[in-house]
């Protein structure tokens, strides 16, 4: 029964507003490239191989809000390939030692601009 109790609590502790995890003060702009999507609830993560200034590139993990809440604001499950060229604005997260961020603007390789976050989290929209 205890292991039972455990596993339902699992998803309800994944889920968690933005301010837990990210820092509305910390806005960041990345381009890169797609590499992975990972369409899941209660957030969708995708991940970017972003060059950095010293010429060195770092895969990049972006939350995004959940695929229901993605499709209400304009998205497909097209929107995002592996291997797309796209801009991301977003905010990164209160540790510094870790690339993930929270992205709520996104330009994706044919040039449409969509959310990624909504208001409801309690994160900023730029």
């Amino acid at each position: 029964m205890f292991a039972a109790l455990l596993v339902s609590a699992a998803p309800a502790r994944a889920h968690h507003a933005f301010s837990a995890e990210f820092d509305k003060d910390r806005r960041a702009t990345f381009t890169g490239v797609v590499t992975k999507v990972d369409w899941a609830n209660p957030h969708t993560y995708f991940y970017l191989d972003v060059p950095g200034k010293d010429g060195h590139t770092a895969n990049w993990i972006f939350e995004a809000a959940g695929p229901h809440l993605l499709f209400r604001l304009g998205w497909s499950r097209d929107s995002l390939k592996v291997g797309d060229h796209v801009t991301v604005v977003g905010f990164l997260p209160w540790s510094h030692d870790v690339r993930v961020a929270s992205a709520r603007v996104v330009v994706l390789a044919d040039g449409r601009k969509v959310f990624a976050g909504t208001p409801k989290d309690g994160g900023p929209q730029p």
